[in-house]
C-alpha cells in the first residue's frame, strides 16, 4: 500500500476546496486546509485529529503568509506531496463597467496569489521535500477557453493563470519531479455562485435588455438550479485519481460545458491558422533563410 499524501489546500472553506479536503482525508492521507476562516472546518477538525488534518488562517494576498503557512505545513508533516491550488471568486459585471479596483483585487487572489502558492509549492518539492517532487494542482476554469459574458475579468485571470503555468512547467527542471495539471472545471455546483459579488449594470447597458450580459444577469439567482449540475463530491473523486498519476496531462477539462469550450476553442485556433496562413508569407528579413524556432530551445 502507498503511503499517505500530504495535501496543501487553499479555498478550502466550502465548495471544491472543502470536498476534496474531505475526500482525502476519507482516502487516508493527510491534509494542510487553507482558508480566512479555520472555524469553518470546525466538524472535520472534530473528527480528524491533528495527526491527519490542520488548519491554518491564509489569504492567499498576504505573500508572506504564504510562506508562514508552508512552513507550519513542512514543520507538522515534514513534507508536502499535493498542492490544489483553489482559492478564488468571481464578480458579475459587463467587462466595461468592472471597476479597477475590483479587477485589481479579484487578479490579486486569482492570479498572483495563485502564483505566489506555485512559488511556494516548487520550493518545498524541490528543496525540502526527501526524496524531491509533488504536484501542483491549479484550478482554472472553462472560461479561460471562452469567457463567459458577464464574468470576463475572472476569464482573464484564469487565461493568464493557464499561460503562467505553461511557463512554469516548460521552464521546470525534469530531475525536480514536479508536475503541474490545470484543472478547468465547468459547471459544478457551489457556495462560490450563491457568495458571488454583482457590479450594477453599466448606465450604456441598461436599456437593452437583449445584450448578452443583461441575459447573463438574468439567469440570477436560479442559475445554480438551472444550469450547474457538476457534483462537487464526484469532482474531488477525479482531483484524488489525478494525484496518483505518474504522467498527468497538462490540463484536465472537467465538465461537459467545458469540454465544448475546449473543442471549440481548439478549433478556433485550427481554422484561423489555415485561413490565414498566407498572411505571414512575407513578414521576414530574409527569404528563405533557415532559422531555427525558439520552440526547440
Amino acid at each position: 500500500m502507498a503511503s499517505p499524501k500530504v495535501w496543501f489546500i487553499t479555498g478550502a472553506s466550502a465548495g471544491l476546496g472543502r470536498k476534496v479536503v474531505e475526500y482525502a482525508l476519507s482516502k487516508g492521507d493527510n491534509v494542510v486546509a487553507t482558508l480566512r476562516k479555520p472555524s469553518m472546518l470546525e466538524d472535520l477538525t472534530a473528527e480528524y485529529p491533528s495527526s491527519r488534518l490542520v488548519t491554518f488562517p491564509l489569504d492567499v494576498t498576504d505573500t508572506p503568509s504564504i510562506t508562514t503557512a508552508f512552513n507550519q505545513a513542512i514543520s507538522h508533516f515534514s513534507r508536502v506531496d499535493v498542492v490544489l491550488n483553489n482559492a478564488g471568486y468571481y464578480i458579475v459585471s459587463e467587462t466595461e463597467g468592472m471597476p479597477h479596483k475590483a479587477a485589481r483585487e479579484m487578479f490579486d487572489v486569482l492570479f498572483w496569489g495563485a502564483e505566489n502558492v506555485m512559488r511556494e509549492a516548487i520550493r518545498c518539492f524541490r528543496d525540502v521535500n526527501r526524496p524531491i517532487g509533488g504536484r501542483i494542482l491549479n484550478v482554472s476554469s472553462r472560461n479561460a477557453f471562452i469567457p463567459q459574458v458577464g464574468t470576463v475579468h475572472y476569464a482573464s485571470a484564469k487565461a493568464a493563470l493557464e499561460c503562467l503555468t505553461e511557463g512554469y512547467i516548460a521552464e521546470l527542471d525534469p530531475e525536480w519531479q514536479i508536475k503541474i495539471t490545470l484543472i478547468e472545471p465547468g459547471l459544478f455546483r457551489t457556495s462560490m455562485i450563491q457568495s458571488r459579488m454583482t457590479e450594477p449594470v453599466h448606465p450604456a447597458y441598461e436599456s437593452n435588455p437583449t445584450l448578452s450580459s443583461r441575459k447573463y444577469r438574468a439567469l440570477y439567482p436560479d442559475i445554480e438550479d438551472t444550469h450547474f449540475d457538476g457534483d462537487p463530491a464526484k469532482f474531488a473523486e477525479v482531483v484524488y485519481k489525478l494525484s496518483r498519476l505518474d504522467d498527468p496531462p497538462i490540463r484536465l477539462p472537467l465538465h461537459r460545458v467545458a469540454l465544448e469550450s475546449a473543442r471549440k476553442k481548439g478549433e478556433s485556433l485550427l481554422e484561423t491558422a489555415e485561413n490565414w496562413f498566407s498572411w505571414s508569407d512575407d513578414v521576414y528579413h530574409v527569404v528563405g533563410t533557415s532559422i531555427k524556432s525558439i520552440y526547440a530551445l
